[in-house]
């Protein structure tokens, strides 16, 4: 196997061992042995497990950004920007009965204290997003889709906060119930 093949699967393996088990109860080993490579090979790509864990962060990112990508569609009218993206974000967390939950949040809870290079490019990572969205609100709130009674940072900010929050109680109650509910209320109440 080529090296950027071994790494290639240190790293896929290691995104869904550490988004379903978490971070500090997977180890190395775990990782080498799910990944079917010898532990040494996990040390010629990884100075340390903290190393992986922010580049397994950075691909978790990447694979969001493709489900944000919609609210970059300006072919579409930003309140129904916004709709489409939750459908989907919604859709991508149930796909594993709620157990898994986002891995960003997963981080922030178990890591941000732990590790400060892993809230570093966490508060980036959310910094971003937060962005994008209060730009698309933004764009509603000038084409009288979107309620102004509230800057576009700030309604971007809760929204972000209470989409966190609702995908942490959906993985609790294994129920999409949480998730249906933000839908309604941001959507229907707190943006229009």
């Amino acid at each position: 196997m080529a090296k950027a093949n071994v790494k290639e699967q240190i790293v896929s393996t290691s995104l869904n061992l550490l988004h379903s088990k978490g971070f500090n109860a997977t180890s190395v080993q775990d990782i080498t042995d799910a990944a079917g490579v010898p532990k040494g090979s996990f040390y010629n790509h990884f100075t340390s497990k903290e190393a992986l864990g922010l580049e397994v962060l950075q691909r978790y990112v990447e694979g969001a950004a493709q489900i944000a990508a919609i609210l970059s569609d300006s072919t579409l009218p930003p309140l129904a920007r916004i709709q489409q993206f939750y459908a989907r974000m919604i859709a991508a967390n149930t796909v594993n009965d709620y157990n898994f939950g986002c891995l960003m949040g997963n981080f922030s809870a178990e890591l941000s204290n732990q590790i400060p290079s892993m809230r570093s490019a966490m508060q980036e990572n959310y910094a971003a997003s937060t962005a994008l969205m209060a730009d698309v609100i933004a764009q509603g709130q000038q084409d009288g889709s979107i309620s102004n009674t509230l800057p576009a940072a700030t309604l971007a900010g809760f929204v972000t906060d209470a989409w966190q929050g609702a995908v942490l109680r959906a993985k609790a109650d294994h129920s999409i119930a949480p998730l249906e509910r933000f839908a309604q209320v941001v959507l229907q109440h707190l943006l229009r």
